[in-house]
């Protein structure tokens, strides 16, 4: 039987050599392992805290050891990140049983000296007073503080300033909230409030969209009786907020052109009293299940879920009163989720850009006259943003632009949005409203 330590060091092994995202291959090996659920919560902390911390915690290794980080095999490796995470960030763990079970984890391969070099590592950081080393050049000291790529901390300074940039490097990092969309077409909010308190968990009404709730301290929600009762899901206030901007009416048909895994899709059929019709699309057939099986779920039956590739045109769909386009994107906006998307080449996010621009263009064609189109990404890059808006307002006449109006927070008049994540303790997001020149 593994310990929570073994077992992280094993996932983040797999993590990192097959650049897997973080959530699914976690979730894939709980469900595999025999941990108890307080161990499970250490590892996940555990994991998700080395990924996330990366460049620091090997920036501490290089200062410490010997050899250099690319030297070193990749269980000794893990070892020492484990160990310098517990020491930099868990509080709950006492430095000592830190460096002792990352001996004793070391000492368990066949070479018994590593046990010796790990504990010898440790000490040193320990004895200097925990210290994490400083660099010449700004960039590289924020790119330790912070954990980013250098690369990336270029690239918000130079797209959204140096101000908004430290913002934004200060919200990447730590765990983000929980939080859910509230299934009021079942019950009444504050009944299903007191549902989910009765089961032991706390929650906090959040203003900022409707029918919106944290949790706190809470484990695998889909053991709780109020999530098999279809009485929530979860999403970010983001994403819920994306919903509202797109403003569904009952009785009108609305099309969701990259759906999977269907929460957007849940929430506007829920703002639409689950009265007209939403086309929820996705290009692979298990992805399109998720959509079916959620809303059977939430017992939400004007869900149509089908098997569609956004980015080519087909007369099948019809004409809809609104079209959400949440596209695909680099993910840098909820880098405190996946935190494994930054250390990704830059380089590979490049075709994104024509894949964005042709979903939007053909996403248009299936909006009638007057009609409301919501563009969106959960990103913070704006080469796949502004630019993508920009590019298709000058390239298609027939659109112009919406406003956002009505959210705490946010300026009205608006017609694109930038939501960081500081605004509203969020996913990064990117929101724009266009609409279809013309009567109905």
């Amino acid at each position: 039987m593994q310990n929570a330590r073994e077992f992280t060091k094993d996932l983040l092994n797999a993590c990192f050599e097959k650049s897997s995202y973080s959530n699914i291959l976690l979730d894939n090996a709980f469900v595999k392992s025999d941990l108890t659920e307080q161990d499970k919560r250490f590892a996940a902390n555990l994991f998700y805290g080395v990924i996330e911390r990366r460049i620091t915690l090997e920036a501490v290794i290089n200062k410490y050891s010997k050899r250099p980080v690319e030297k070193l095999s990749s269980d000794v490796l893990q070892i020492l990140r484990m160990a310098v995470y517990q020491i930099l960030y868990m509080d709950s763990v006492p430095d000592r049983a830190a460096v002792y079970e990352s001996v004793k984890l070391a000492k368990t391969k066949k070479n018994p000296a590593l046990g010796g070099y790990v504990n010898g590592v440790l000490r040193a950081f320990l004895r200097d007073g925990k210290k994490i080393p400083e660099f010449d050049d700004r960039i590289s000291n924020l790119s330790v503080k912070y954990s980013s790529p250098k690369w990336l901390i270029d690239k918000w300074i130079s797209e959204y300033g140096e101000d908004l940039a430290l913002e934004m490097l200060e919200t990447s990092v730590g765990r983000p909230p929980v939080t859910a969309r509230l299934n009021v077409l079942k019950k009444p909010f504050e009944e299903i409030i007191e549902d989910i308190n009765k089961n032991g968990i706390k929650v906090k009404t959040r203003e900022e969209v409707n029918n919106c709730v944290e949790f706190f301290d809470v484990g695998d929600i889909s053991n709780l009786g109020t999530y098999n009762d279809g009485l929530f899901h979860i999403q970010d206030i983001s994403s819920q907020l994306c919903c509202e901007i797109l403003d569904p009416k009952p009785n009108e048909t609305v099309l969701d052109v990259c759906s999977a895994p269907g929460g957007k899709a849940f929430t506007i059929a829920e703002i639409m009293n689950n009265k007209g019709k939403v086309i929820a699309c996705d290009l692979h057939k298990q992805r399109v299940r998720l959509i079916e099986n959620g809303a059977k779920r939430l017992g939400i039956n004007i869900i149509e879920a089908r098997l569609n590739d956004a980015a080519v045109y087909t007369d099948k769909i019809g004409l809809a009163d609104r079209v959400l386009c949440d596209v695909p994107c680099s993910g840098l906006g909820v880098i405190r989720r996946k935190p494994e998307i930054k250390y990704k080449n830059p380089n590979d996010f490049d075709s994104l850009k024509s894949v964005q621009r042709r979903i939007l263009e053909v996403s248009s064609k299936y909006l009638k006259k007057g009609g409301v189109l919501v563009y969106s990404t959960c990103t913070l890059s704006k080469s796949e943003n502004d630019d993508i808006i920009d590019w298709f307002l000058e390239n298609n006449t027939d659109f112009e632009k919406g406003s956002i109006n009505g959210f705490s927070g946010i300026k009205n008049g608006k017609y694109k949005l930038t939501v960081t994540p500081k605004i509203f303790n969020s996913d990064g997001f990117f929101i724009a409203k266009l609409i279809k020149k013309g009567k109905k």
